[in-house]
């Protein structure tokens, strides 16, 4: 992303609900710990190029200690010698709160972000946000939109959505796989304009594609109706309206916004246990009485556990041409309370059935111990209650004010509408300067989903960007999920 294309912010989202889990056992171990390491490894290759091309960055690499990962930020800063400041966002851990939680953690909105950028942050880190702030936080900033800019948050917000999960928009993981070549899809892009409309895009030269489709596709991935609840905002999905710009462009228009919940999700993890398995293989004839073998002598062993479930795969063939597929897969999975009654002991009781059960008994791993397993739930939290804390790079404390109006909601339209029509003297991807900058604003704002792309050669934050078509150069990719935002150039 860096090398490929002009940019404004790389965004990176690390946060999953497991992630959550790996993390707080990280942090039980080292209190130091929480953050996603691997987020400071490539920002040792990425950092000095970023700021060289005055590219911000953003990633909610902070986990359960986004102050941690300011600090270990600031310490690589000096180690490789690049003067960038850095910022980042709190107050989202509510597990003190939660009785026998491991984490707890609401998902904020984007104000932070917004803050932190206003106060000249380079690199900002956050903890658990949702994941489409990384992008609506720089273009709240970016535009200098208000909480109230309903519809312009709600089309960022989409935006955002549409980036999230990387390549699943531009053919990874698509239904019609086939119509494209996806064997190394190109990463999404969002030029994100002052009104809050976009255009889903990815570098040149990148494979997958970006198709009405596709965008489709990932607007539809993990949502539950047509209002798309977030803390700062709440997209009408069914306001959006896709049209096709040529090869790999999609616009998306027509986005309204209402104001957000009074309530914001909260993700719970907490140990549940602990689990342990046994996959036997059972190759040739008589499968199914092979494995009513092997339960009936395990039976006495599983008894006082808690869980025992039994799953066989018929992955066997008949008149196999190999062992492996005349083979079908017996799993045992095991939970209990206490790590001893699912421990080396019951799994090495499998294991010595051996010459005394089925012809051709085998296993595919040896015995092992118990292994705890967590478990994902979700509440809510009153918005107002959550301490949402914005640490700017001068160590100024900025809280920020749960988003609330008293305008209602807008009612469901009767029928599909055309997209509104434009505001008068309002040409698309017109705004100006974001707060502080004194330099002409570039007309609109991208935010892109890693890949690779043309990037303007000398590049500083705060430059109109250049008028004509953009020199291009060779693609690279900066490993891990992320995004990164531009102003794009005029067309």
């Amino acid at each position: 992303m860096l090398t490929g294309g002009p940019l404004d912010v790389v965004t990176g989202d690390y946060l999953a609900e497991l992630t959550m889990l790996i993390l707080g056992r990280d942090r039980l171990k080292n209190p130091d710990l929480g953050y996603a390491k691997t987020f400071l490894r490539q920002l040792e290759e990425g950092l000095g190029l970023a700021h060289e091309r005055g590219v911000r960055i953003v990633a909610n690499a902070g986990g359960l200690n986004p102050a941690g990962l300011a600090d270990a930020v600031r310490a690589l800063a000096a180690k490789v010698g690049v003067p960038v400041s850095v910022a980042h966002v709190e107050g989202d851990d509510l597990a003190p709160g939660e009785d026998g939680a491991l984490t707890a953690n609401a998902y904020l909105g984007g104000a932070g972000i917004t803050a932190c950028l206003r106060a000249g942050a380079d690199v900002v880190v956050t903890g658990r946000v949702t994941d489409a702030a990384l992008v609506s936080g720089p273009a709240a900033w970016w535009f200098d939109w208000a909480p109230d800019d309903h519809d312009r948050l709600a089309g960022a917000v989409v935006a955002g959505h549409v980036l999230e999960c990387g390549t699943q928009a531009t053919g990874g993981n698509y239904a019609f796989f086939t119509a494209h070549d996806v064997r190394r899809p190109g990463f999404p892009l969002a030029e994100i304009s002052a009104d809050g409309s976009s255009v889903i895009t990815k570098h040149p030269g990148t494979g997958g594609a970006v198709t009405a489709g596709t965008v489709t596709a990932q607007l539809l991935y993990e949502t539950q109706g047509v209002r798309y609840l977030g803390p700062d905002v709440t997209a009408r999905l069914d306001t959006v309206r896709l049209t096709d710009e040529g090869a790999d462009r999609v616009r998306i228009t027509g986005v309204q916004g209402e104001p957000p919940p009074p309530t914001l999700k909260v993700g719970v993890t907490r140990i549940g246990g602990w689990r342990n398995e046994v996959v036997f293989v059972l190759t040739g004839l008589d499968i199914e009485a092979k494995a009513a073998l092997v339960r009936a002598q395990l039976a006495e062993a599983l008894e006082g556990v808690a869980t025992a479930d039994w799953t066989l795969s018929r992955t066997d063939h008949e008149d196999a041409p190999t062992q492996e597929t005349a083979s079908a897969l017996l799993r045992l999975v095991v939970r209990d309370p206490s790590p001893d009654r699912v421990g080396r002991a019951l799994t090495s009781t499998a294991i010595e059935l051996a010459l005394g059960s089925y012809p051709g008994f085998h296993v595919t791993a040896p015995p092992g111990p118990a292994q705890p397993y967590g478990v994902f739930t979700s509440t809510l939290a009153p918005a107002d209650s959550v301490p949402h804390t914005a640490i700017l790079p001068d160590g100024t404390r900025l809280p920020m004010p749960a988003a609330r109006s008293l305008s209602p909601p807008r009612p469901f339209p009767t029928r599909w509408a055309p997209p509104p029509a434009p505001v008068p003297g309002l040409r698309p991807g017109s705004g100006g300067a974001p707060p502080g900058r004194h330099d002409p604003a570039p007309p609109a704002f991208e935010a892109r989903g890693l890949g690779g792309a043309p990037v303007r050669e000398g590049a500083g934050w705060g430059r109109a960007a250049p008028q004509g078509p953009l020199p291009a150069r060779p693609s690279g990719h900066w490993p891990g999920p992320a995004a990164a935002t531009r102003a794009a150039t005029p067309t």
